[in-house]
């Protein structure tokens, strides 16, 4: 009986010291699964950008229009700004040449769909044909496959964003300043909600399909420069914060603009409808 115990005993504690050594080895191996993940996982989308200094982005969608969108290059090749085109694909298709024009002039081409569906709803592979027709009609109009996509109402789910950026590459550009020129408001309107509205980082939403919107554009863009505003791609935006440090020293705080490594578009001389 006694040797018995002595057993039983001797049992409980080699059970007890496993148990002991496995509980840290699994805790350690959940903590470096999950943390390294969570520090370097990309971020994908986007409604503003935070850089240093006065930098701004303004896009336009659902073009290009064949009348209204080469007044538009006019104005921006007059005011030395480059932006970010998220076209149509259909559009593209039927004018692909203001495509070429605008890449070549330095602009972004972005994917804005095929059709202007809402995303939200459709399955993955009506998706996927909406995003693959448009970048193979923006790559044969402009030379180059876009890295932008813009969901059409701004409608997209949280599931898609990581699948369509997985297989296509795409960042995901929402906005912070919508003048809702789509609703027709008259230049004066689209271009006060846009001064109003825009903050350094921002992403300004409009579309280059309405009248008023090239109407309100002279004046915007004199406008926003007088406030000191300097124009980039919504691409340069995304890169200039990506070489920024996470933590800038207090030390050094004060030579912020030195940081900013963006091309931006020099100033000169003297907004769901999406």
């Amino acid at each position: 009986m006694l040797v018995s115990r002595l057993l039983l005993v001797c049992a409980a504690g080699l059970v007890a010291a496993h148990a002991l050594r496995a509980e840290p080895k699994v805790a350690t191996q959940t903590a470096g699964n999950n943390n390294p993940k969570s520090a370097t996982e990309p971020k994908i989308t986007f409604n503003s950008v935070h850089v240093d200094g006065p930098y701004i982005a303004m896009t336009f969608d659902d073009g290009p229009s064949a009348t209204l969108t080469p007044k538009l290059l006019d104005l921006l090749a007059a005011h030395h700004i480059k932006a970010t085109f998220f076209v149509i694909g259909e559009n593209v298709a039927e004018h692909p040449d203001i495509v070429a024009r605008a890449a070549r002039e330095g602009h972004e081409i972005a994917n804005h769909s095929w059709s202007h569906p809402n995303l939200a709803k459709m399955s993955d592979d009506g998706v996927r044909r909406q995003l693959w027709q448009t970048d193979a009609a923006i790559k044969s109009a402009a030379g180059t496959r876009p890295t932008l996509l813009r969901p059409p109402y701004g409608s997209i789910t949280e599931r898609e964003k990581r699948w369509i950026h997985d297989e296509f590459g795409y960042q995901i550009v929402l906005w912070d300043v919508d003048p809702y020129d789509w609703k027709r408001p008259g230049p004066a309107v689209v271009r006060n909600r846009i001064l109003q509205e825009t903050r350094p980082g921002s992403i300004v939403l409009s579309h280059d399909i309405h009248p008023g919107t090239i109407e309100a554009m002279p004046s915007t863009f004199d406008a926003l420069e007088a406030k000191g505003f300097k124009f980039a791609t919504v691409s340069e935006l995304i890169r200039a914060a990506a070489v920024q440090p996470s933590r800038t020293p207090p030390a050094t705080s004060t030579s912020a603009g030195a940081a900013v490594t963006l091309s931006p578009s020099p100033s000169p001389a003297s907004s769901p409808g999406s």
